[in-house]
């Protein structure tokens, strides 16, 4: 059993403190008001919130997920701690379905071992998306989602090595066979979020009857807001039953748009970093599911074309930015723990309460990450030697038995 006295403390969505949480077998055992003089742990100051939660991140550290390798999974597993992130849901981009089944099946042959931070399962962000919002993706790749091609991811679930991997899957529900494939997949226990697509609003607003929750990187991609046509954002806002992916790089989304998503969907915004191979590493050119992208001094990543090719966003970043333009630091905070945990259906996660994984990051005052714990156990410290992106700091006292 280890207890963690911090002064402040993310709880039940706001910051309290000081209190005192308590560690056993890798669980939070349970949570107690005020600083202990005989905690294990003793945190000085900044304040302690649960691990951070990113649902769709394409790689980081050089990797991309579509084609990592056993050694490049670890890579990612251990350094992302250094970012305060204990659990992320690797995403992978439109790519012709054996490609994608191929990469799901390194990936199941891998994730149970990781050492830290865990993932949760594979997002597909495609191939089912719009011709006219593509983005990056190859359009020659792009497929209407065809029983027989939903069948195929389906088919995942039962799959020895994937059993249970693919998580969520996003689609634009105006192609052909949309909505049903939004019926089935949900209907599955798949997350289905809306993304790339040109859809009018009252087609967002069928899918969420059909069962779709998520809207992937929201105002990227995807029919934009009119005051006629409320679109894809507009719909999504209005609708109290969609989670939104927010990428806070404050490149994908300006500042002043960032603050009227947070004022319109208030406790239902999830940040993601929507993170290509190039986060955490220097400028240059990278890949992003065979495609060419590079990272520039502006720190946005671009296809030979100029459009922009995901982020080179860290969460903790994400937190530093929206705080930095004004927003409440414990709901900032909530949306990058518990709002993408719950949108998951992961109430294990994303929480400091009696029950839940011991996933734990401790930030010093201006956001920057000190130090993190993955079920109880501490798998980054600032200053340790760890790849911490942000230089050493000062470290927590342990408390050591006379």
């Amino acid at each position: 059993m280890t207890s963690i006295s911090a002064p402040r403390v993310l709880l039940d969505g706001r910051l309290a403190g000081p209190a005192t949480v308590v560690v056993d077998d890798g669980v939070v055992a349970e949570v107690l008001d005020g600083a202990s003089p005989e905690a294990d742990i003793t945190l000085d100051r900044g304040v302690l919130t649960p691990g951070l939660v990113d649902i769709q991140t394409n790689g980081c550290f050089g990797v991309d997920f579509i084609t990592a390798s056993e050694q490049d999974w670890h890579l990612v597993s251990d350094r992302l701690p250094s970012t305060g992130v204990t659990a992320f849901q690797p995403t992978y981009i439109t790519a012709p379905m054996q490609t994608l089944l191929s990469g799901l099946d390194r990936a199941g042959a891998v994730i149970d071992s990781l050492r830290g931070a865990q993932a949760m399962g594979v997002h597909l962000e495609g191939p089912f998306l719009s011709p006219q919002r593509p983005g990056v993706h190859d359009p020659q790749y792009l497929v209407d989602p065809t029983p027989d091609r939903i069948d195929a991811v389906l088919a995942t679930l039962a799959a020895e090595h994937t059993r249970d991997l693919v998580t969520m899957v996003t689609l634009a529900p105006e192609l052909e066979g949309g909505l049903e494939a939004v019926r089935r997949l949900a209907g599955a226990g798949i997350r289905v979020s809306l993304g790339h697509t040109d859809a009018l609003a009252a087609q967002v607003l069928a899918a969420a009857d059909a069962g779709a929750t998520l809207i992937t990187h929201i105002f990227n991609a995807q029919r934009p807001l009119n005051h006629r046509e409320p679109g894809v954002p507009g719909a999504a806002l209005y609708d109290a039953r969609f989670t939104c992916g927010l990428i806070a790089d404050l490149h994908h989304v300006a500042p002043e748009i960032c603050t009227l998503v947070w004022r319109a969907a208030a406790g239902r915004v999830a940040l993601v970093t929507d993170a290509i191979a190039a986060a955490g590493m220097p400028p240059g050119e990278y890949e992003l599911s065979g495609i060419k992208v590079f990272l520039g001094e502006d720190g946005v990543p671009r296809d030979a074309a100029g459009v922009i090719g995901g982020s080179a966003l860290t969460l903790d970043r994400a937190i530093r930015n929206l705080v930095g333009i004004g927003l409440d630091e414990a709901s900032v905070l909530s949306a990058a723990t518990r709002v993408p945990a719950d949108a998951l259906g992961r109430p294990d996660l994303g929480r400091i309460a009696p029950g839940t994984r011991a996933d734990l990051a401790w930030f010093d005052d201006g956001y920057r990450p000190l130090r993190t714990w993955v079920a109880g156990r501490s798998v980054f410290e600032a200053g340790s030697g760890a790849q911490a992106p942000n230089g050493p700091h000062r470290l927590a006292r342990e408390h050591q038995p006379a």
